[in-house]
């Protein structure tokens, strides 16, 4: 043995080395490592700090279940914390980083807490909270910021993830998970009869448990039958480095495949990961069993691991955890990772719980050179920074342990039992049900298309799972071709005869026992929740924070929930077990997004007119999906602050030209069109008369407004529905599943026709002489195009002519028209009506001014209609008929809903000329500059309408009436200041209309 490296034996790659950093300092390992068998190998013990009392933590298992070696990955922008050491595959230029420690974690100052643990039992943080609720606000921001900067363990990036990531749909006849040796049979025997197969394993190897094992699987050596069967399945899609993190309706599982992780320089080109969206005609569970430990005194320090993960370094990765070992179990399993540790020269004892094992395995060991030790437990760990030795004690029939002696020995392995790993079926609501004689929880009966197999099915018998996972296979190869077959009868078994052993202590004395090391749950904080009332175990597991985060309770769950069983006086099956919620193990959220990040997480959308735009001198900005004209410059000196009032000016006084092309735009056609709209908006739209259009709100069915527009008839059976750029997609949305779920009788097509034209608003007083000239056919006079009307005309371009659909419509309050034309034309439209406006001494004017023109004339928009406004908090409660039934009719009346004293629309002006407002300040009352306040700021700007003044619109408690000309302050803490500003009516801009309706 050089180090802790066996000589001989694993199945790394002895002849390819590995180089990696680990806290800035230069190692090696070998291909077929993880970073846990390499720092193993390397003689290093201190991976980590533990979560409150940041002891030190080594290496405690060796796959998915590992609480103690989290470590941080990689620098910048890849730095991943809160990584598995254990999951790791090791490749050259790795770098990790120890975490949750100061300076590092071989010395940490943190270790202080352990000192003042007292101070840190379970519930300490609700604790405090409640301790100095009676303080006031300074104190609590004290509390506040030491709490927030002890929370947490490693600390993720900040920037953003440089990394692609896929998602990939994919369908099969069986995807089996997990490629143990039970996997494989099944994959196997499904290939066998023709179906098509998925098999996905989490390691990077394929029966990884079979890696360095010895004996016989159906009569052939254990590395020859995995070579036969990986051969066998070269048909099958194989997936390693890939875990199936949830099961969901209708058998549909996630998977999330590590693509580059493992490799040194990859290739830009390959996505970092790909999360597989399968639909399978038949799931096969093969997840294998999880170890659990029992708890004993200081049973966290480096150096104690699980029994399996013993074994697993030593013939896996030919490492061994130290040159003397302690094993102590309550089963039959750990014999044989004593017969292993014995091979390998390790000097091993091994203490057995149970008085009277069985003959045979106690003969072998003895035989093999293991001391062994019955009716023995663990009492406590001896050393600070790692194990040196081991107190052991006896154990009578009452369970009472009298400590005997001490066992030097450098690393203790511990095997409580196992617990299958049912987790993908739990998500699919099934309950888990104890069994005693396993001492574990299994799944009950699972939904037709699932069944599990091997040691997720409590078969710990390595021949027995296997033909369980061939019969298990044949079975549902014969559902999916439709013949009847009886599933296979599940016989769990294969560990001998287990006493259930939760912890061990000792009359008379204080021992830190741990359950959860990753959060540092002891013993004593189970018994504390218990006692402090919190009996279910969702209620205990949040309280101590058993099983949180990264762990989820795969190794200490249930030894916890056994602990509060104890202590509640009922039995474990009475207690339960917490609910498994996907993901299994952590998935990158970059993942979930897949390639749809940054431009391709919302697709930017440029209307046609945009090129045009720019090329006046346009500044765009983010409006939804689109880019938007914001303002026009004039030139290079020019300003958002200068150009917006001057377009909005221009407007007023001669003419301007916007692009409403984001409008969205939905085609609504049918014989029953007319009925549909009726109901969908308050205001009624059965008897709108062909050609014209009328303004209408939609509410949700709790009565709030949930968007507005206007709609046009076209003719007797289409109308074309706009609605705001903000919710078009969820209006689209919203119609279909009326007519899909609620109204399918009725006979009605909906479809977006947004990106089928392109539009324009010219408003202003010389709108109507702009467009007569730019028409080529068609008549837009008072008498042909009344308010509200709308006709089809031709526009004269270069080229030909462009068929339009024009419809006398304002938004800025001024005489406008709406010209909507094919988008194809759009671009030739702009340049059309462009130099015609500017001809008049108008001007294109953007988003700003569109604002600047609707708060003048106290039009709503997104901003005031959020999802918590009313028709009548709007300003529009007559619009709502009387005469009809609509969406939301009913509940708009509920009484919180027509009080008074509900926030509702006004103008507020400064009551001192040139002071100026922000959007989200407060409206209070002068006596009262506090809390809530009467009212928000929704909108301001510099009005031109109003004088040049600032002029915001929002909300105040009762609405304009209530406070017409009185005097309020808008206060704003975040920027400290306070206005004093006038309420006034939000509609006294041409109150009666004439400019838009002359």
């Amino acid at each position: 043995m050089t180090g802790y490296r066996l000589d001989e034996g694993g199945a790394i790659e002895r002849s390819e080395q590995r180089r990696f950093s680990w806290d800035g300092r230069a190692y090696h390992g070998f291909a077929g490592d993880t970073l846990a068998s390499a720092l193993m190998a390397s003689g290093e013990r201190i991976l980590a700090r533990g979560f409150k009392y940041h002891r030190p933590r080594g290496v405690m298992a060796a796959g998915p279940e590992e609480g103690g070696a989290l470590v941080t990955l990689g620098e910048g922008a890849r730095r991943e914390a809160n990584a598995k050491a254990s999951q790791i595959e090791l490749y050259d230029g790795l770098k990790a980083f120890g975490q949750n420690a100061y300076p590092n974690v071989r010395f940490d100052l943190g270790r202080v807490n352990d000192l003042l643990g007292a101070f840190f039992a379970a519930g300490f943080y609700y604790k405090t909270f409640f301790g100095i609720s009676g303080k006031g606000t300074w104190e609590w921001m004290q509390f506040e910021k030491i709490i927030r900067q002890a929370a947490g363990m490693g600390a993720a990036s900040t920037e953003p993830d440089p990394d692609a990531y896929d998602i990939v749909h994919a369908h099969c006849d069986v995807l089996v998970v997990g490629a143990g040796a039970a996997g494989l049979a099944a994959a196997e025997e499904a290939l066998a009869q023709g179906l098509d197969v998925i098999l996905a394993e989490q390691d990077f190897a394929l029966g990884p448990a079979l890696l360095g094992a010895e004996g016989a699987i159906e009569g052939e050596d254990t590395a020859a039958w995995r070579t036969t069967r990986l051969r066998a399945l070269s048909r099958a899609r194989i997936l390693p480095r890939t875990t199936a993190f949830g099961l969901y309706d209708g058998n549909v599982v996630g998977l999330y495949e590590k693509v580059t992780d493992h490799l040194a320089k990859p290739d830009p080109a390959l996505p970092r990961g790909r999360v597989h969206i399968v639909r399978p005609r038949s799931v096969i569970l093969a997840t294998g069993a999880i170890e659990r430990p029992f708890a004993f005194g200081d049973n966290d320090r480096p150096g104690v691991l699980l029994a399996s993960a013993v074994e697993t370094y030593l013939r896996r990765f030919g490492v061994a955890p130290a040159k003397s070992l302690a094993l102590t179990t309550n089963n039959d399993r750990a014999y044989d990772t004593a017969l292993t540790a014995a091979k390998a020269g390790l000097k091993t004892t091994l203490l057995d719980v149970r008085p009277v094992p069985p003959e045979e395995r106690l003969a072998t060991a003895k035989a093999a050179g293991v001391e062994v030790f019955t009716g023995h437990v663990p009492v406590r760990v001896k050393g600070r920074s790692g194990v040196e030795g081991l107190e052991i004690g006896t154990r009578n029939q009452a369970g009472e342990v009298t400590p005997t002696q001490t066992l030097y020995r450098e690393a203790v392995g511990v095997s409580g039992g196992f617990s299958p790993a049912i987790h993908l079926v739990s998500h699919r609501g099934v309950k888990p049900v104890w069994h005693e004689e396993m001492a574990c929880f299994l799944a009950g009966t699972p939904p037709e298309g699932i069944t599990l197999t091997g040691a997720a099915a409590g078969i710990f018998e390595r021949e027995a799972a296997v033909a369980h996972a061939r019969a298990v296979s044949e079975a549902e190869g014969q559902r999916l071709k439709g013949r009847r077959a009886e599933p296979p009868r599940t016989r769990p078994g294969g560990l001998g005869r287990i006493e259930p052993l939760w912890e061990v202590r000792v009359k008379g004395r204080k021992l830190k026992s741990f359950v959860d090391p990753q959060h540092d749950v002891t013993t004593d904080d189970i018994r504390q929740a218990a006692a402090e009332g919190y009996a279910s175990v969702e209620h205990m597991k949040r309280y101590t924070t058993l099983g949180m985060a990264t762990d989820q309770g795969k190794t200490g769950g249930v030894v916890g929930l056994a602990l509060l069983a104890e202590a509640l006086g009922q039995s474990v099956e009475a207690t339960g077990i917490t609910t498994f919620r996907p993901p299994y193990t952590p998935v990158p959220i970059g993942a979930f997004a897949g390639r749809a990040r940054a431009a391709h997480w919302r697709p930017t959308r440029r209307t046609p007119m945009m090129e045009a735009q720019a090329e006046r001198g346009a500044h765009f900005t983010d409006a939804g999906l689109w880019k938007r004209a914001w303002w026009f410059a004039t030139g290079p000196a020019d300003t958002l602050e200068a150009a917006y009032p001057r377009e909005a000016a221009a407007v007023r006084n001669t003419v301007g030209l916007v692009d409403v092309t984001t409008l969205g735009k939905i085609a609504v056609q049918g014989p029953d069109a007319g009925e549909f709209l009726n109901r969908v908006y308050v205001n009624g739209f059965a008897k709108l008369p062909i050609g014209r259009c009328r303004y209408g709100v939609m509410l949700r069915d709790d009565g709030l407004v949930f968007d507005d527009g206007v709609t046009w008839r076209l003719s007797e059976n289409e109308y074309l529905m706009t609605a705001t750029t903000a919710h078009a997609g969820a209006v689209l949305a919203w119609l279909e599943e009326l007519l899909q779920t609620r109204w399918p009788e009725l006979r009605v097509h909906v479809a977006s026709t947004t990106d089928q034209w392109a539009g324009v608003a010219l408003a202003g007083p010389r709108a109507r002489t702009v467009l007569e000239k730019a028409m080529a056919e068609g008549d837009v006079s008072d008498a042909a195009l009344p308010f509200m009307g709308l006709t089809r005309a031709e526009i004269a371009v270069e080229g030909g002519h462009i068929p339009a659909l024009i419809a006398r419509i304002s938004f800025s309050g001024e005489r406008a028209f709406e010209i909507y034309v094919p988008s194809g034309w759009g671009d030739a439209l702009w340049r059309r009506l462009t130099p015609l406006v500017e001809r008049e001494g108008g001007a294109a004017y953007g988003l700003e001014a569109l604002g600047t023109l609707r708060i003048e004339k106290g039009h709503v928009t997104g901003a005031e209609l959020d999802g918590r406004t009313t028709l009548e908090d709007a300003g529009l409660g007559r619009m709502a008929s009387t005469k009809k039934p609509f969406i939301g009719a009913v509940l708009r009346q509920r009484p919180a809903l027509t009080e008074a004293e509900r926030p509702r629309l006004a103008h507020f002006e400064p009551v001192t000329e040139g002071e100026r407002f922000y959007t989200g300040a407060i409206v209070c009352h002068p006596e009262r500059i506090e809390g809530h306040g009467l009212g928000w700021i929704t909108g301001v700007t510099l009005s031109p309408a109003f004088e040049g003044r600032w002029l915001g619109i929002g909300f105040v408690a009762g609405g304009h009436t209530a406070w017409a000309d009185t005097e309020l302050i808008v206060a704003d803490p975040v920027r400290g200041q306070n206005t004093r500003v006038r309420v006034c009516d939000p509609h006294r801009y041409d109150p009666k209309g004439e400019r838009m309706h002359g």
